[in-house]
């Protein structure tokens, strides 16, 4: 049985989803943001299944953000499960933090960003406030079966965030799918510092498109996203997604037709409207072009005496 429970949350993205699964455990996918709405929206939606808080054995957090990791501290029985780089923020981990402001430091002077906009490092910080604050109990892993749950298995499927899984059931064709694929939009591949240091920058957009390019292979009847509703026919989906990514990587490739553009010329020109007030966000997208023209060979990048990286049409 999967039952949704839908949570307010403070942020542009609207209302999110947990799922309370019940097996041979009785679990809860996500916990929505740590505000007092989805508090009392979460404890609603669990008497109206039948349960308390303390009937719930386990949360499985799909992955970090604060509209999915908040209110795992109301559940005082259950065990906590998630990937390995949730514990980075449920830490609140200071050593983490002063690399993460780092690592973002150095994206804005590798994207050619002026620094009048370095203010920025301290706003790419999430809404940790949002987020619970114990640790994981248990670090999942792909291939993980699911404790209560014959069947259910986990997969690594990173790109939206470095944390991000989702739970399959191959016998039912169901997925859990946190923010992979939503019904009404593309999820952000968001840049985010590494699990491992020295791996450098994650190419967000390659591993989500890889992470969509696995459910190709997998015969999904039903998604139950972390946003709106139910996906079916998600192959289709994927494929028409596919596309319009192309499609978009294709306008920023004509962008350099003048020669040799800095990832903050281009974000200028892709969203001018929005730019300055969504800097992260329109940033994220912007590297995700190019990493994709990069890697089909389209665009070449090359790096200055100052650190900043250029792109042009290979």
């Amino acid at each position: 049985m999967i039952h949704k429970i839908v949570l307010p949350t403070p942020f542009a993205v609207g209302d999110v989803n947990a799922f309370l699964v019940k097996g041979d455990a009785l679990s809860l996918v996500d916990a929505g943001p740590k505000t007092p709405e989805a508090y009392e929206a979460l404890k609603y939606g669990l008497k109206e299944a039948g349960y308390t808080f303390n009937d719930i054995e386990q949360v499985i957090l799909t992955h970090h953000h604060p509209d999915h990791a908040g209110w795992i501290d109301a559940f005082d029985r259950a065990d906590i499960l998630g990937h390995a780089y949730n514990n980075l923020w449920l830490k609140r981990d200071e050593a983490f933090f002063q690399y993460h402001d780092s690592f973002y430091l150095n994206c804005l002077i590798e994207e050619g960003v002026p620094e009048e906009y370095f203010f920025w490092v301290k706003k790419m910080k999430r809404s940790v406030e949002l987020m619970g604050e114990r640790t994981l109990d248990v670090k999942l892993v792909e291939g993980d079966a699911l404790a209560g749950h014959p069947g259910w298995t986990v997969l690594e499927t990173p790109g939206h965030a470095q944390s991000h899984i989702v739970l399959w059931n191959e016998r039912t064709g169901e997925m859990i799918g946190g923010d992979l694929v939503l019904g009404k939009v593309s999820s952000n591949p968001l840049i985010e510092p590494p699990l491992d240091r020295e791996q450098g920058r994650s190419r967000s957009l390659l591993q989500y498109n890889d992470s969509l390019n696995r459910l190709l292979t997998l015969p999904v009847n039903i998604i139950y996203g972390g946003h709106g509703e139910e996906v079916r026919n998600a192959h289709p989906l994927i494929e028409q997604r596919f596309e319009k990514q192309r499609q978009r990587a294709l306008k920023v490739l004509g962008m350099m037709d003048g020669g040799s553009r800095t990832i903050f010329e281009l974000t200028r020109e892709l969203f001018p409207a929005v730019y300055e007030e969504e800097l992260g966000l329109t940033l994220s997208e912007t590297i995700g072009q190019t990493d994709y023209l990069v890697h089909e060979g389209l665009v070449l990048e090359t790096r200055d005496e100052g650190g900043i990286l250029h792109y042009e049409q290979a």
